[in-house]
């Protein structure tokens, strides 16, 4: 098992066009196997996440995982080999298969051919998608879609894996599927969901990072998140809900 690394922000400022920043002075650390990133819409989540991915980058500050940094010189293919972002919508590449498109996603990385190709077997294992390798890659479901991209980021070994609203859109039985898949990734992998759904959090993951308006309203265990709930809520997603409103201002 892999020794957590710390995703670290530091002083960061982000703001698209003219607008009033998203992110102002905004300092947060990661650490933890598994982290859920809570907020409403509008909160800067998607933001965060996008700066944590390199797609966006500060105006100020700095982003870091570990030693890597991808504002460094020759230093953005590293990061992005080490952290690798799986978004809501995955968009399967016309005529690839399956395991094509899972080696593809470790070339894009640097990876030789060879070495990519080889990796897509045990990637696709990992995630329990073997038996659809040769499959059409624009055939298969969205829970599926979701498991093929966290397949791609383990083709290319990535050290921390950000999921942005992995469980929108999915049946309950595709979510219990990926449950059940960070649960296995945890530990070996660094994992940061970023979703608005309170569910299994005391399950999942050992920390909660709640986001508002550009501002961290919690850090700190499920343990610790679920003592904020008012007397009266009763069970774990009851309680949970009840702490995140109260912590973000909105009824749930």
């Amino acid at each position: 098992m892999r020794r957590s690394m710390a995703l670290v922000f530091d002083g960061v400022r982000f703001r698209y066009g003219r607008q009033t920043p998203v992110l102002d002075a905004f300092d947060l650390t990661v650490d933890a196997p598994a982290t859920v990133l809570l907020g409403p819409n509008g909160a800067g989540k998607s933001t965060l996440m996008g700066l944590a991915a390199s797609q966006l980058r500060p105006a100020a500050g700095t982003v870091a995982f570990g030693r890597s940094r991808p504002d460094r010189r020759r230093g953005l293919a590293g990061y992005r080999r080490r952290v690798a972002w799986i978004p809501q919508h995955i968009t399967p590449v016309p005529g690839l298969t399956v395991r094509e498109q899972v080696a593809y996603a470790g070339w894009l990385k640097g990876m030789p051919r060879p070495a990519a190709w080889e990796a897509s077997a045990e990637a696709l294992a990992r995630v329990g998608l073997t038996p659809l390798a040769g499959r059409k890659s624009h055939q298969v479901s969205g829970g599926q879609l979701r498991r093929m991209g966290i397949a791609g980021a383990l083709t290319h070994d990535s050290e921390l894996i950000l999921m942005d609203e992995p469980t929108a859109g999915l049946d309950p039985q595709q979510r219990q599927v990926f449950r059940d898949l960070v649960s296995e990734l945890s530990g070996p992998v660094q994992v940061l969901v970023s979703t608005h759904q309170t569910e299994d959090l005391s399950e999942l993951y050992q920390q909660v990072v709640v986001l508002d308006r550009g501002t961290v309203r919690f850090q700190g265990t499920p343990a610790d998140f679920l003592t904020l709930a008012p007397p009266g809520a009763a069970g774990g997603r009851e309680r949970a809900e009840a702490a995140y409103g109260l912590l973000v201002g909105q009824e749930v």
